[in-house]
């Protein structure tokens, strides 16, 4: 079998894998000592997918959106690797992982032998045939996680022009990808079964904007029920979506996004595990000697919070990423770096609409600012409040200061005398922070 060593291997090829690189490039890895092994291409931002990759105009295409665009940095292109004397394999498939004697076997048979490794596997979707939906195995039917997917979406697009979509699930990718339909002009109505969308993350008042403002762009909002099955044509596309109530929607197109997993089998009982993750430190150490988790894979303390958190998010697969890198440099050094302290943050896009949330949604709620769906600016938030301080912040439409302001407070936490100096001060009161 045809086998290579090297000192420093990340495996996967996704945000977490691009940003680790970079981190090692700057951190002075020597040609040769590192290799990133990915069943993909180059490594990518990821969030690009779900929103202008599909964009009818304006669209986002590689290698325009390589890592590390989307944090304002330099665009890794393959050739950068090579000109740092990193190896990037990829299209291969690793099936084993031996952490005892270091070793990688591909499916192509390939052996792959480092000193260190980095863990940044990423995550997958759940699919309805995961749970034995009835013909959910139909042409037509999507997942969104690899670039892949979202090409074989935008074939669909263009094939079924003007025609309808059934987006499942009312998380993250639901929204964006229902706002991409519906902007390629597809007659496009959501399904969910929790009493809102984006339940663990947006509280009722927040949620009723956002499918409000979907419901005036044309979109159909069809909430607590779940889809059940699917009809197909003769040629085996699906055709219509059956649902628990009862009902059934006509679709050309049906896109799933019910949630995800971490990718960690290769490596069960070689690391310890925890809430679904690989247990880390705050230096994303795993259990074994030589061996870290990054991004979506990784359960590590949540210094803000004294709990152990995992997060599937691109700005902690950045940051975790650029974490590991400068311990493993550090260590080999002689230094020390300070453990990671991770303020949570996440965000999203669509229509004219932009929202940030920094911190933690716990505790009691007070809504502000202009929520009202014939308004213009539609600038508003909600404060969470634990214990007399400020945890969390949502923001609609803020401005970079504003969004400054809004993580200031989640990070100080600062404390409140009542909810209604909350309500009436709204914005203003980050502002003071």
């Amino acid at each position: 079998m045809a086998e290579k060593s090297f000192k420093y291997v990340i495996l996967g090829g996704g945000v977490s894998a691009g940003y680790a690189a970079r981190e090692f490039a700057k951190q002075g890895v020597k040609p040769g000592e590192l290799a990133i092994i990915s069943k993909e291409v180059a490594p990518y931002e990821r969030p690009a997918l779900s929103k202008a990759y599909l964009f009818p105009e304006g669209t986002a295409r590689l290698p325009g959106f390589h890592v590390c665009v989307g944090s304002g940095g330099e665009r890794l292109l393959p050739e950068w690797y090579k000109e740092k004397g990193i190896e990037l394999i990829l299209s291969t498939e690793i099936v084993r992982a031996d952490i005892a004697s270091k070793t990688l076997l591909s499916a192509t048979g390939l052996i792959f032998k480092y000193q260190i490794l980095v863990i940044a596997t990423g995550s997958t979707v759940l699919r309805l045939t995961d749970f034995g939906v009835e013909g959910a195995d139909a042409k037509n039917i999507f997942y969104l996680r690899e670039i892949d997917d979202a090409d074989k979406l935008v074939e669909a697009i263009k094939a079924k022009k003007n025609g309808k979509a059934v987006v499942v699930g009312g998380g993250y990718i639901g929204l964006e990808l229902s706002a991409a339909l519906k902007i390629n002009n597809i007659d496009v109505s959501m399904v969910y079964p929790e009493p809102w969308c984006m339940p663990r993350l947006f509280t009722a008042d927040i949620a009723a904007f956002y499918e409000g403002y979907y419901a005036n762009k044309g979109i159909k909002i069809i909430k607590g029920t779940v889809a059940v099955g699917f009809t197909t044509n003769a040629d085996g596309e699906v055709k219509e979506v059956k649902l628990k109530d009862g009902r059934t929607l006509e679709a050309d197109i049906v896109v799933v996004g019910v949630g995800g997993r971490p990718l960690i089998s290769l490596f069960k009982g070689q690391v310890a595990e925890n809430k679904g993750g690989i247990e880390t430190d705050d230096f994303f150490k795993t259990s074994a000697d030589d061996v870290y988790a990054v991004g979506d894979v990784a359960t590590f303390p949540m210094k803000l919070y004294r709990e152990m958190r995992r997060v599937e998010h691109v700005d902690h697969a950045r940051k975790s990423a650029e974490q590991a890198v400068k311990t493993i440099m550090a260590t080999e050094g002689g230094k020390t770096v300070t453990g990671y302290d991770y303020l949570p943050y996440f965000y999203s896009r669509a229509f004219d609409l932009s929202w940030q949330f920094y911190g933690d949604n716990v505790g009691d709620t007070v809504l502000f600012g202009d929520n009202d769906l014939a308004s213009a600016t539609h600038k508003f938030g909600t404060y969470w409040i634990k214990d007399g301080k400020v945890v969390g912040v949502f923001l609609e439409s803020g401005t970079p200061e504003e969004n400054k302001a809004i993580a200031k407070v989640a990070r100080v936490q600062p404390s409140v005398e009542s909810l209604d100096v909350l309500k009436n001060e709204g914005l203003s009161f980050a502002s003071k922070i």
